[in-house]
């Protein structure tokens, strides 16, 4: 298996991230297409020989709003762990029957979205047009500057750099090598999967490396999407991001061991 991992996930299509309105506490359900999305996701990237492997989750994060736990959902990891936001009398739950991870669900208040205070709601134009008005720089850049009424980049890094110590040393340390792994001698998983929101996770893998939000991290993290952490050189004291990975060899052998069968 691979060194341990993060994969983060940004929660699906809404209407206002359709509309570059910035979306903190707001509640909004995924659009039909934001949910087709999620599911298409799922089905390419989740299975034994793909790159999230169910069985190697350690644990799954997820934030408090519902859009980012619907995602979770839809992207049907099999997880055995109920959903905590479901009860014992919550109807046709969608939890898949199909069992392929033992990991444990939590929602991490610390993968809120960024808390955009007074600019709840409004595209950065709107943002940087009331400013002006105001009598207040124009040049606005959540990095550098936080929200009004809401959280500095400070405030954020303090939250995100307690939860990447909680993972590296509850999920991470002592993980490494050909060993380890949910398939290693000890049979340990050692992957961790976050779903929650585009700023909040932007600023996570700039932490996750030890950049400073100030600086803006210039990274893109589309509705939806996955992007994926790790370290370099096997080793816990050098975070990386990884840019890509190789594909899996069983996928190639299968395939070629089902041309044959089918030839013969």
């Amino acid at each position: 298996m691979p060194d341990p991992r993060v994969f983060i996930i940004r929660h699906g299509e809404t209407e206002w991230s359709l509309n570059g309105r910035h979306t903190g506490t707001t509640e909004l359900p995924l659009t039909s297409n934001g949910e087709k999305r999620v599911q298409a996701t799922g089905k390419a990237l989740v299975g034994d020989d793909r790159l999230i492997v169910p069985g190697n989750l350690a644990h799954i994060y997820v934030s408090p709003r519902h859009r980012a736990q619907r995602t979770l959902e839809l992207l049907d990891l099999g997880c055995r762990d109920r959903y905590p936001w479901h009860n014992s009398s919550t109807p046709a739950s969608p939890q898949s029957l199909d069992i392929r991870t033992n990991a444990k669900i939590s929602i991490t208040p610390s993968i809120r979205e960024w808390d955009y205070g007074s600019y709840e709601g409004l595209t950065s134009p709107q943002i940087r047009a009331s400013r002006l008005s105001r009598g207040l720089p124009p040049d606005w850049d959540i990095w550098r500057d936080g929200c009004e009424g809401g959280e500095s980049p400070e405030e954020v890094t303090s939250r995100l750099d307690a939860l990447i110590a909680e993972i590296r040393g509850k999920w991470h340390e002592g993980q490494f090598g050909k060993d380890s792994g949910w398939k290693g001698k000890q049979g340990v998983p050692n992957d961790v999967l976050i779903v929650a929101h585009g700023h909040i996770l932007r600023a996570f893998a700039a932490r996750w490396i030890g950049k400073d939000l100030k600086g803006n991290p210039s990274l893109i993290l589309e509705a939806g999407g996955v992007g994926t952490l790790s370290y370099e050189h096997h080793s816990i004291e050098e975070p990386a991001i990884l840019l890509g990975g190789a594909f899996v060899v069983d996928v190639v052998e299968k395939d070629e061991e089902g041309r044959l069968n089918e030839g013969k």
